[in-house]
């Protein structure tokens, strides 16, 4: 299972080959011209930094015939080499100033562009993915790992690539300088790809690590600053402090490894290449002393003029192994968080087969529906047949469902035989104790889930064949747990229709009996919320709610246990706003104080997934079941 945020615990990724390949497919196709420009540029930048080693050669060998000829002779090419040489400088630095400062726009454009398609992705998923998926590591998609892919982009391929082509012109020009000062060099290769295998290895495996318990760490500190009121209540700093000490004491064991075996993997390198240095020297003047006959495509024999850019270039072949080592714990991570955001990516979005779509209309005196593109009031279904026709059914609010059994897993099944009949204008009760299945009936109607078996009904059209968002823009939903948005308390009302005007939310506002209040804030309709509105009281916030619902104006309102979490006084209040809303609509309502359903057209009673009592408020008393049991306080709710 995913930590709570960030990468996977001692995760990498599964297929790092299939990862890079898609990144670099991805990024090609959006940043196709500039990424050869900066492969260009790297190019020019790698070259100019490893042709200092061939005029150091030709210098040199200049310096010899100088010392033979005088140096008039050689003046002129000594001259000609050394402006070659600061021409070439020049270009690279100009190729490095060029594809930075590319690979900034590329790296943040980029970014720019996967968090806008994981977003996009992430709307079009179904609710069970956020109900089987913690909120704190669906954020870390966005944080953590596109941290990582950031600094993979931004920092690892350029230095890869860069230290690759490096590392490929070095040992193309010691092969042709000298063989066996090559293979020489090789000997320092070998003992440098071991370490980095062996300490890097390890490295990369504790940052990783390291990474789940900062995600362990954050998602602690969250949960203590939402808990914080209950943590003070019942005295329990303590006791958090402790448990904190705990996972903190992990993280900073994780880190300690990760950070130790990185920390001593440059210093090592960096003492072979010291090494290596030397032996080069050393050998390099022996083979010199004994006039070994050199292997090379130049022709040279063992010279100074061989030994000294052998030297040079030994610098900076060590530099170029030790910047690919470096990146390792990099790469890693960024291949376990890029394979999380492609997993996001690959998601599957929330199937919809329907066709049938809702739309504004008119009614003439014969009773003749006809589509209009001006907002009516009146709303009809639009059903194509296959014969190519078209009818007109107006939304009513006639739901019913029919032998309907559920179960959110396929082997677990929570409904059995349910059976509704809610007639336009009616008003439906769902009481009975958590878990009962009020809820899961309500995400039926809204087909945030979708039946095992049975038919659901909406005006005698099956709900599978209606687009999901039409049915959805017909049904009304007030919950118990109000989500408010940063934004105006007229933006929040706006929610719901986002084409209502001003005077629309404001008469929204009065019929949920929320308009008095929100005069009375500092900036009437135009005051900023945040933070989930915590300024407002949870009975303003809930009236805030209703308008919302209001001024889309539904047929069909579901109210979720909407005054379970507020005071009496409140509830009054709030109840008088949901009264005036439900006037004229079909309403599913969802409630545990029975005091709110006693005016229910129909009360049904569920237990464990059944409707085992229905029936008006009266009637339901007069046989004295459990509705009865409940009411009179016979027994509990829960």
């Amino acid at each position: 299972m995913p930590g709570p945020r960030g990468i996977r615990g001692g995760a990498k990724a599964k297929n790092a080959k299939a990862t890079i390949l898609r990144l670099i497919k991805y990024l090609f196709k959006y940043y196709k011209v500039y990424l050869t420009i900066v492969a260009i540029c790297i190019l020019f930048s790698a070259f100019s930094g490893t042709v200092s080693s061939l005029f150091l050669n030709k210098i040199v060998l200049l310096i010899s015939e100088g010392l033979d000829k005088g140096y008039d002779a050689i003046y002129a090419d000594l001259l000609g080499v050394i402006m070659t040489m600061i021409g070439l400088y020049v270009i690279g630095i100009a190729s490095s100033f060029i594809y930075t400062r590319l690979m900034a726009i590329i790296t943040q454009g980029f970014l720019n562009k996967m968090r806008q398609n994981m977003f996009g992705g992430m709307q079009s998923l179904p609710i069970k993915y956020f109900d089987t998926h913690t909120h704190g590591d669906i954020m870390s998609y966005y944080t953590n790992d596109i941290d990582t892919l950031r600094q993979l982009i931004s920092q690892s391929i350029p230095q890869l690539f860069t230290s690759a082509l490096t590392i490929l012109a070095l040992v193309c020009y010691m092969l042709y300088l000298s063989v066996w000062m090559t293979l020489l060099v090789f000997v320092g290769v070998v003992a440098m790809a071991l370490v980095t295998k062996k300490v890097g290895g390890n490295s990369a495996k504790y940052f990783v690590k390291q990474q789940k318990s900062i995600g362990v760490v954050e998602g602690y500190i969250e949960e203590m600053m939402n808990g914080q009121k209950v943590v003070k209540v019942f005295c329990h700093e303590e006791e958090s402090k402790k448990d904190f000490d705990k996972i903190n004491e992990q993280l900073y064991s994780d880190a300690q490894k990760a950070n130790k075996y990185a920390n001593i993997l440059m210093p090592i390198m960096g003492n072979i290449g010291h090494i290596m240095y030397v032996l080069i020297a050393f050998i390099g003047g022996l083979l010199i002393l004994l006039n070994v006959p050199n292997i090379s495509f130049s022709g040279q024999v063992i010279s100074v003029a061989i030994v000294v850019p052998f030297l040079n270039m030994t610098r900076q072949f060590t530099m170029s192994i030790s910047q690919v080592s470096q990146q390792i714990n990099s790469v890693v991570m960024a291949m376990a968080g890029t394979e999380r955001i492609f997993e996001l990516m690959d998601e599957e979005p929330e199937p919809d087969n329907g066709y049938v779509t809702l739309v504004n209309a008119k009614i003439d005196e014969n009773g003749n529906i006809t589509e209009t593109n001006e907002r009516t009031g009146v709303w009809a279904w639009k059903h194509p047949h296959s014969d190519g026709t078209l009818t007109y059914t107006k939304l009513a609010g006639d739901v019913r469902l029919f032998d309907v059994d559920f179960g959110y897993v396929p082997d677990k099944i929570v409904l059995h035989n349910i059976d509704i009949y809610a007639e336009p204008g009616q008003k439906i009760a769902f009481v009975g104790a958590t878990g009962a299945g009020k809820t899961t009936i309500t995400n039926l109607i809204n087909r945030f889930y979708d039946i095992a078996d049975g038919k659901i009904r909406y005006d005698g059209i099956n709900i599978n064949k209606i687009k999901k968002a039409d049915l959805r823009r017909s049904l009304g939903i007030v919950l118990q747990d109000v989500n408010l948005f940063t934004g105006t308390v007229m933006e929040n009302i706006r929610y719901g229709r986002l084409d209502a005007t001003d005077e629309e939310c404001i008469a929204a506002a009065k019929l949920a009996n929320a308009h008095s209040f929100i005069k009375m804030l500092p900036e009437g309709y135009n005051t900023v919320l945040s933070g989930d509105g915590s300024g407002l009281s949870q009975g303003q916030r809930q009236l805030i709610s209703i308008a919302r619902a209001a001024v889309a104006d539904p047929p069909v309102m579901i109210l979720d246990e909407a005054t379970s979490s507020i005071d009496t006084r409140t509830e009054a209040i709030v109840q008088k706003g949901m009264d005036r809303l439900m006037q004229g609509r079909t309403v599913f309502v969802i409630a545990h104080r029975l005091s709110t359903v006693q005016n229910s057209d129909v009360i049904m009673v569920l237990d464990h997934g059944r409707i085992i009592e229905r029936g008006s408020h009266q009637k339901l008393i007069a046989e004295k079941g459990v509705y009865y049991q409940l009411y009179t306080g016979a027994f509990e709710m829960e």
